[in-house]
């Protein structure tokens, strides 16, 4: 059983040393995936602003409506 070990952990060693040694990771291109990942966050994003974009037109109108209505904390209790 040692022996198993100690041939895998070799293995797993030579096989990393390669890998790292390998030629053709300079490329520059980001690929369909990867532009499909960033899009996707992108959608998500915008479908959170949507709504934020409604409820801050409406907190801008309810702070600048005229105040046509009566206050209802000034009104005489009799």
């Amino acid at each position: 059983m040692k022996n198993t070990m100690r041939g895998i952990g070799w293995m797993l060693l030579w096989g990393a040393s390669a890998a790292y040694a390998a030629q053709g990771g300079e490329s520059e291109s980001v690929g369909w995936l990867g532009y499909l990942f960033a899009g996707f966050f992108a959608v998500v994003i915008v479908t959170q602003l949507v709504p934020a974009a409604i409820l801050f037109v409406g907190m801008l109108k309810g702070i600048f409506s005229l105040r046509d209505k009566k206050d209802v904390s000034a009104a005489q209790v009799e």
